[in-house]
């Protein structure tokens, strides 16, 4: 069993230790055992790393984050980054996660696609922050949403992460934070990223939703394909 194995490992003991609302109707449907996690997909060793809220039905189908509706939009943008064509199908999709690491902010879905609660993402943060800061080799995260960039308010200074976010210019500046994450033997390590935030593309989300193409190609032009 790999490292990363043993933490997915953890993560579903983490799960079954006490209850926590997860859509088990999704699960079922789809054959998966609710408990077991959908942590990431994609190569630990990539530069990039596009950081959502959480699982949708299609996810947790697919077993894999952000390859519905608006994971689509995400790999389809950087297909289009990386070859200068539209992806002709689900192989072409699913080809981006050689160089990008997909992951959310609890793997797991909740019921009605309502946001988990904090107590929920902080009871799984510690484990989305080993992810992150031991097992993932990258420093640049793309946050996908409000909910997944306050998600690393703990690792700015005081208040830095909402101001940021409150600024006209989000969408189009850097944050860099220093994340920190204790290993098994609670050895502290810590990784500095820089936080590169988007809307979410989700297309409910009306404001934003037609602008996101060209926000995230304006996001990837900053990297070298």
């Amino acid at each position: 069993m790999s490292d990363v194995d043993t933490l997915i490992e953890q993560v579903r003991q983490e799960a079954e230790r006490e209850p926590f609302p997860i859509d088990v109707d999704v699960y079922k449907a789809a054959g998966k055992e609710p408990t077991q996690p959908i942590l990431y997909a994609g190569n630990l060793k990539s530069q990039i790393c596009f950081f959502g809220r959480d699982l949708g039905r299609d996810e947790v189908i697919a077993g894999q984050p952000l390859i519905g509706a608006a994971g689509t939009l995400v790999r389809e943008g950087f297909y289009w980054a990386m070859h200068h064509q539209k992806p002709k199908g689900r192989k072409d999709l699913n080809s981006v996660c050689d160089r990008v690491l997909l992951t959310n902010t609890v793997p797991y879905k909740p019921p009605g696609n309502k946001a988990y609660e904090t107590k929920v993402k902080e009871r799984f943060r510690p484990f989305i922050a080993r992810l992150l800061v031991i097992h993932w080799q990258g420093n640049q995260i793309i946050t996908l949403g409000t909910e997944a960039f306050k998600w690393f308010a703990p690792y700015g200074a005081k208040g830095e992460i909402n101001k940021f976010f409150q600024s006209s210019d989000r969408f189009t500046s850097k944050l860099k934070v220093t994340l920190t994450a204790l290993d098994e033997q609670g050895i502290p390590y810590q990784r500095q990223v820089t936080l590169l935030p988007l809307p979410h593309p989700s297309p409910l989300n009306q404001q934003w939703y037609e602008k996101f193409p060209q926000l995230l190609q304006e996001r990837l032009n900053e990297f070298e394909f």
